[in-house]
């Protein structure tokens, strides 16, 4: 008897732990979003600025995708919010200087830091034992996370110029 009552303490700490994960990479995505919508909006290249919109609709998604398997695993209130309501946080910080600046290697640079720590975040949610639908979903992903991150990485050494 005692042993079916800590198993299911594990389950319990397993989902906690799970929703946790869960909700840093929504955090994260959130803060993607509002950095490419950001840099979308401060660049005048129209290539770049359709690149950083789709990036940004992208991580809208993948946030979407993310509340609802956290919902699916109990989570009532999965994070809706990114890091600090509208703050950008992580990787981001200095994106709006860059955009002031309007220089788009400036701007790309912080793309790319961004997108550094969202791989990052990715690799550590992969490696802490997600149940199996969240590890797929989250491996699914974090294929995209890193080609966005290899693109905006060689975009940035191409405008080097």
């Amino acid at each position: 008897m005692r042993h079916a009552h800590a198993s299911r303490d594990a389950t319990h700490f397993y989902m906690k732990n799970e929703t946790t994960v869960l909700n840093n990479l929504i955090e994260t995505l959130k803060d993607g979003q509002e950095g490419f919508k950001q840099a979308a909006e401060g660049v005048s290249d129209p290539k770049l600025k359709s690149l950083f919109s789709d990036y940004s609709q992208q991580r809208s998604r993948f946030a979407t995708a993310l509340q609802s398997e956290a919902r699916r695993h109990g989570e009532t209130e999965p994070e809706t919010s990114s890091s600090a309501a509208g703050a950008l946080h992580r990787g981001w910080i200095n994106l709006k200087s860059a955009i002031t600046g309007g220089d788009e290697h400036a701007i790309l640079a912080e793309c790319e830091r961004g997108e550094d720590s969202a791989v990052e975040e990715y690799k550590k949610a992969l490696d802490d034992g997600l149940s199996p639908s969240a590890q797929e979903l989250v491996s699914s992903q974090f294929a995209d996370i890193k080609a966005a991150h290899d693109r905006i990485k060689s975009l940035r050494d191409a405008a080097k110029g």
